[in-house]
Protein backbone atom coordinates (compact mmCIF):
# COMPACT_ATOMS: atom_id res chain seq x y z
CA UNK A 1 0.00 0.00 0.00
CA UNK A 2 1.33 3.55 -0.70
CA UNK A 3 1.97 6.05 1.86
CA UNK A 4 -0.54 8.51 2.18
CA UNK A 5 1.17 12.03 2.35
CA UNK A 6 -0.47 14.13 5.31
CA UNK A 7 -0.42 18.01 5.40
CA UNK A 8 -2.31 19.82 8.62
CA UNK A 9 -2.79 23.53 8.71
CA UNK A 10 -4.22 25.29 12.38
CA UNK A 11 -2.32 27.76 13.87
CA UNK A 12 -3.65 26.17 17.37
CA UNK A 13 0.63 24.75 17.89
CA UNK A 14 -0.57 22.21 20.47
CA UNK A 15 -3.72 20.62 18.54
CA UNK A 16 -1.46 20.80 15.18
CA UNK A 17 1.97 19.01 16.84
CA UNK A 18 -0.22 16.92 18.95
CA UNK A 19 -2.71 15.79 15.69
CA UNK A 20 0.72 15.43 13.79
CA UNK A 21 2.00 12.61 16.53
CA UNK A 22 -0.84 10.90 16.29
CA UNK A 23 -1.43 10.52 12.43
CA UNK A 24 2.43 9.72 12.29
CA UNK A 25 1.33 6.46 13.87
CA UNK A 26 -0.91 5.62 11.57
CA UNK A 27 0.27 2.14 9.47
CA UNK A 28 0.88 3.78 5.69
CA UNK A 29 0.19 7.42 6.75
CA UNK A 30 2.25 10.25 7.48
CA UNK A 31 2.72 13.97 8.01
CA UNK A 32 4.87 15.59 5.54
CA UNK A 33 4.11 19.75 5.73
CA UNK A 34 2.88 21.18 9.42
CA UNK A 35 1.63 24.97 8.43
CA UNK A 36 0.21 27.93 10.39
CA UNK A 37 -2.37 29.46 8.57
CA UNK A 38 -3.50 29.00 4.86
CA UNK A 39 -1.20 31.54 3.52
CA UNK A 40 2.14 29.94 4.87
CA UNK A 41 0.19 26.62 3.32
CA UNK A 42 -0.30 27.88 -0.15
CA UNK A 43 3.40 29.24 0.00
CA UNK A 44 5.06 26.10 1.44
CA UNK A 45 3.00 24.49 -1.56
CA UNK A 46 5.00 26.00 -4.72
CA UNK A 47 8.23 24.56 -3.86
CA UNK A 48 7.04 21.07 -2.48
CA UNK A 49 7.05 17.78 -4.51
CA UNK A 50 5.89 15.89 -4.36
CA UNK A 51 2.52 17.54 -3.39
CA UNK A 52 0.53 16.29 -0.28
CA UNK A 53 -2.22 13.48 -1.00
CA UNK A 54 -4.52 14.78 1.74
CA UNK A 55 -4.65 18.09 3.83
CA UNK A 56 -6.40 18.45 7.47
CA UNK A 57 -7.57 22.52 7.03
CA UNK A 58 -8.54 24.21 10.40
CA UNK A 59 -11.79 26.55 9.79
CA UNK A 60 -10.88 29.52 11.51
CA UNK A 61 -7.03 31.03 11.07
CA UNK A 62 -5.38 34.19 10.84
CA UNK A 63 -3.89 35.68 7.42
CA UNK A 64 -5.93 33.05 5.33
CA UNK A 65 -9.24 30.59 6.96
CA UNK A 66 -10.05 27.37 5.75
CA UNK A 67 -13.23 28.47 3.73
CA UNK A 68 -10.48 30.65 1.38
CA UNK A 69 -7.71 27.81 1.59
CA UNK A 70 -10.12 25.23 0.67
CA UNK A 71 -11.33 28.07 -2.28
CA UNK A 72 -7.36 28.42 -3.48
CA UNK A 73 -6.70 24.54 -3.20
CA UNK A 74 -9.34 23.94 -5.78
CA UNK A 75 -8.17 26.27 -8.27
CA UNK A 76 -4.32 25.59 -7.61
CA UNK A 77 -4.39 22.12 -6.20
CA UNK A 78 -7.40 20.38 -7.00
CA UNK A 79 -6.09 16.97 -7.05
CA UNK A 80 -5.12 17.54 -2.66
CA UNK A 81 -8.34 16.01 -0.69
CA UNK A 82 -9.62 18.51 1.69
CA UNK A 83 -10.99 17.58 5.53
CA UNK A 84 -11.57 20.70 7.56
CA UNK A 85 -11.37 20.22 11.17
CA UNK A 86 -13.47 22.62 13.38
CA UNK A 87 -15.46 23.20 16.50
CA UNK A 88 -17.93 24.78 14.61
CA UNK A 89 -20.81 22.24 14.44
CA UNK A 90 -23.43 24.31 13.34
CA UNK A 91 -25.15 22.46 10.55
CA UNK A 92 -25.08 25.59 8.28
CA UNK A 93 -20.82 25.64 9.32
CA UNK A 94 -20.92 21.70 7.95
CA UNK A 95 -23.21 21.71 4.58
CA UNK A 96 -22.07 24.98 3.26
CA UNK A 97 -17.99 23.59 3.38
CA UNK A 98 -19.60 20.78 1.67
CA UNK A 99 -21.04 22.60 -0.89
CA UNK A 100 -17.63 24.18 -1.59
CA UNK A 101 -16.07 20.99 -2.30
CA UNK A 102 -14.24 19.86 1.41
CA UNK A 103 -13.95 16.22 1.07
CA UNK A 104 -14.68 15.66 4.83
CA UNK A 105 -15.65 17.68 7.85
CA UNK A 106 -14.67 16.39 11.20
CA UNK A 107 -14.79 17.96 14.54
CA UNK A 108 -11.83 18.45 16.43
CA UNK A 109 -13.11 16.13 19.21
CA UNK A 110 -13.09 13.15 17.34
CA UNK A 111 -11.32 10.10 18.30
CA UNK A 112 -7.79 9.62 16.03
CA UNK A 113 -9.46 6.18 15.09
CA UNK A 114 -11.96 8.35 12.90
CA UNK A 115 -9.49 10.66 11.73
CA UNK A 116 -7.43 8.00 10.49
CA UNK A 117 -10.69 6.24 8.77
CA UNK A 118 -11.71 10.14 6.91
CA UNK A 119 -8.33 10.16 5.66
CA UNK A 120 -8.36 6.24 4.05
CA UNK A 121 -11.89 6.81 2.95
CA UNK A 122 -11.24 10.16 1.04
CA UNK A 123 -8.20 8.42 -0.63
CA UNK A 124 -10.25 5.60 -1.76
CA UNK A 125 -13.40 6.94 -2.58
CA UNK A 126 -13.30 11.05 -2.46
CA UNK A 127 -15.35 11.71 0.41
CA UNK A 128 -16.01 10.60 4.30
CA UNK A 129 -19.45 11.87 5.72
CA UNK A 130 -19.98 10.81 9.26
CA UNK A 131 -23.29 10.72 11.65
CA UNK A 132 -22.73 14.49 12.32
CA UNK A 133 -22.56 15.74 9.00
CA UNK A 134 -25.18 13.71 8.13
CA UNK A 135 -27.21 14.57 10.62
CA UNK A 136 -26.45 18.29 10.11
CA UNK A 137 -28.03 17.59 6.77
CA UNK A 138 -31.62 16.52 7.71
CA UNK A 139 -31.44 19.21 9.80
CA UNK A 140 -31.31 21.29 7.45
CA UNK A 141 -33.37 20.05 4.69
CA UNK A 142 -36.27 19.77 7.49
CA UNK A 143 -35.97 23.23 9.08
CA UNK A 144 -35.30 24.99 6.03
CA UNK A 145 -37.75 26.57 3.42
CA UNK A 146 -36.80 25.06 0.40
CA UNK A 147 -36.77 28.11 -2.18
CA UNK A 148 -37.18 27.60 -5.94
CA UNK A 149 -34.08 27.44 -8.04
CA UNK A 150 -32.95 27.17 -11.48
CA UNK A 151 -31.38 23.40 -10.65
CA UNK A 152 -34.75 22.36 -9.37
CA UNK A 153 -35.34 20.49 -12.57
CA UNK A 154 -31.75 19.28 -12.83
CA UNK A 155 -32.82 15.60 -11.36
CA UNK A 156 -35.00 15.41 -14.46
CA UNK A 157 -31.60 15.44 -17.07
CA UNK A 158 -29.98 12.47 -15.59
CA UNK A 159 -30.48 8.91 -17.06
CA UNK A 160 -31.74 5.90 -15.08
CA UNK A 161 -27.97 4.30 -14.91
CA UNK A 162 -26.89 8.05 -14.10
CA UNK A 163 -29.29 7.88 -11.31
CA UNK A 164 -28.06 4.21 -10.48
CA UNK A 165 -24.60 5.16 -10.22
CA UNK A 166 -25.27 8.73 -8.45
CA UNK A 167 -27.07 5.81 -5.69
CA UNK A 168 -24.17 3.85 -5.44
CA UNK A 169 -21.84 6.65 -5.20
CA UNK A 170 -23.87 7.95 -2.71
CA UNK A 171 -23.36 4.91 -0.84
CA UNK A 172 -19.63 5.28 -0.59
CA UNK A 173 -19.18 2.52 -3.55
CA UNK A 174 -15.62 2.71 -5.60
CA UNK A 175 -15.89 2.98 -9.20
CA UNK A 176 -14.56 -0.78 -9.29
CA UNK A 177 -18.02 -1.83 -6.80
CA UNK A 178 -19.87 -0.26 -9.01
CA UNK A 179 -18.76 -1.67 -12.23
CA UNK A 180 -19.10 -4.82 -11.12
CA UNK A 181 -22.63 -4.50 -9.56
CA UNK A 182 -23.58 -2.88 -12.66
CA UNK A 183 -21.95 -5.23 -15.26
CA UNK A 184 -20.21 -2.10 -16.62
CA UNK A 185 -16.73 -1.17 -16.63
CA UNK A 186 -14.41 1.62 -14.60
CA UNK A 187 -14.15 3.53 -17.29
CA UNK A 188 -17.79 3.57 -18.04
CA UNK A 189 -18.59 4.49 -14.39
CA UNK A 190 -15.80 7.61 -14.63
CA UNK A 191 -17.81 8.53 -17.56
CA UNK A 192 -21.36 8.47 -15.82
CA UNK A 193 -19.58 9.90 -12.50
CA UNK A 194 -18.19 12.85 -14.80
CA UNK A 195 -21.46 13.87 -16.92
CA UNK A 196 -23.05 13.79 -13.29
CA UNK A 197 -20.45 16.61 -12.00
CA UNK A 198 -21.47 18.53 -15.30
CA UNK A 199 -24.71 18.36 -14.58
CA UNK A 200 -24.97 18.83 -10.97
CA UNK A 201 -22.19 21.55 -10.81
CA UNK A 202 -21.13 19.18 -8.38
CA UNK A 203 -16.80 19.54 -7.81
CA UNK A 204 -16.72 16.12 -6.46
CA UNK A 205 -18.47 13.13 -5.45
CA UNK A 206 -19.01 14.82 -2.34
CA UNK A 207 -20.82 17.28 -4.00
CA UNK A 208 -22.68 14.44 -5.53
CA UNK A 209 -23.97 13.20 -2.25
CA UNK A 210 -24.48 16.93 -0.90
CA UNK A 211 -26.57 17.23 -4.53
CA UNK A 212 -28.89 13.92 -4.11
CA UNK A 213 -29.50 14.89 -0.34
CA UNK A 214 -30.86 18.11 -1.44
CA UNK A 215 -32.85 17.48 -3.70
CA UNK A 216 -33.97 14.60 -1.86
CA UNK A 217 -32.94 11.52 -4.52
CA UNK A 218 -32.08 10.20 -0.97
CA UNK A 219 -32.65 10.18 2.72
CA UNK A 220 -29.74 11.02 4.50
CA UNK A 221 -30.58 8.87 7.39
CA UNK A 222 -30.01 5.72 4.60
CA UNK A 223 -26.58 6.35 4.58
CA UNK A 224 -25.59 6.06 8.48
Amino acid sequence: MANIRVAITDDQVLFRRGMASIINTFENISIVLEADNGRILLDSLQNFEPIPDVVLLDLSMPELNGIETTKLLHVHYPSIKIIILSVYGEDRFVTHLMELGVNAYLFKNVEPEEVERAIRTVIDKDFYFNEAFLNAMKNRLTNKRQKITLTDNIPSTLTSREMEVLSLICKQRTAQEIADQLFISVRTVDGHRNNLLEKTGARNSAGLVLFAIKHRLIDPTELL
